[in-house]
């Protein structure tokens, strides 16, 4: 089965070829790339805009001959009662030509310094992670990615992607 993910990431590449094996639903992969507009700012806020980000890219990307298209974005969200206000997660959108099939990943708050430069300067959190001095790695989100910094590689950006491509290919059923 062909899918076509909407971002040149590596890592999105890499956990949507692990999670789709995973799956045992596919008896062959091949995953091809294309730099898909999002259609939204570079750092979503909010459930809307990061849903709609990755159904963008995953209908920007799905042609005739494409199993799928893909998209998978990260954005920060308004969640209550945590101590920022506001959480990290990923969509995961796979598109046929008709039908959107969603999931979500898991959440995790940005420390305070970070959320307050993403969410009051309006910074990219890539940007953000390395002007409060997490990392000098301009592109983190290529690698392991905050979530890994955070968690001493315990959960790595791929890791933490993965989920969200399961809970879509759920929705498949």
């Amino acid at each position: 089965m062909h899918f076509c993910l909407g971002s040149l990431n590596p890592v999105k590449k890499e956990a949507l070829i692990q999670a789709l094996k995973e799956s045992g639903r596919f008896s062959s992969v091949h995953v091809s790339c294309e730099n898909a507009p999002s259609g939204v700012p570079d750092q979503p806020k909010g459930f809307e805009s990061t849903l709609t980000g990755a159904r963008n890219r995953a209908k920007a990307v799905w042609h005739e001959g494409i199993f799928m298209g893909v998209g998978i974005e990260s954005g920060i969200v308004p969640v209550p009662l945590t101590r920022t206000g506001f959480m990290n997660l990923t969509a995961c959108v796979f598109y046929n030509g008709r039908e959107y099939f969603t999931g979500l990943g898991p959440a995790f708050e940005l420390p305070t310094k970070i959320s307050r430069l993403v969410t009051e300067e309006g910074m990219e959190l890539d940007a953000a992670v390395q002007a409060a001095g997490f990392s000098k790695n301009p592109r983190i989100g290529y690698s392991e990615g905050l979530i890994g910094i955070l968690t001493g590689n315990a959960v790595t950006r791929m890791d933490y992607t993965k989920p969200s491509i399961h809970m879509a290919l759920a929705a498949l059923c």
